[in-house]
């Protein structure tokens, strides 16, 4: 059973900085990419950041400068450092995570979600 935990949310004030984690556990196969969603109360969940396994990255617009997304494979751990945080970065923030290789196809883990509130 692979899980994703979670960790690092909170509340900040306006320009302040918080990083997230999560660890994933109980994988079989190898995991792939990883990346970062967020959900705004009456919004859909969006991609803000992922990463693959070799290290490529890619940012949504509203976060390129400010975010940036790490993985450590040996712990299956990625990380979303997130700086100069603004009030519309307020949301629920899920990790998501592929676990497969392509041979036998990749499958979508999430995490349960941590709420970042950033005070104005």
């Amino acid at each position: 059973q692979v899980q994703l935990v979670e960790s690092g949310g909170g509340l900040v004030q306006a320009g302040g900085s918080l990083r997230l984690s999560c660890a994933v556990s109980g994988n079989r196969f190898s995991i792939g990419r990883m990346g970062w969603y967020r959900q705004a109360p009456g919004k859909q969940r969006d991609l803000i950041a992922a990463i693959t396994s070799g290290g490529s990255t890619n940012y949504d617009d509203s976060v390129k400068g400010r975010f940036t997304i790490s993985r450590d494979n040996a712990k299956n751990t990625v990380f979303l450092q997130m700086n100069s945080l603004k009030p519309e970065d307020t949301a629920v923030y899920y990790c998501h995570a592929k676990e497969g290789d392509y041979s036998i196809g990749w499958y979508d883990y999430w995490g349960q979600g941590t709420q970042v509130t950033v005070s104005s």
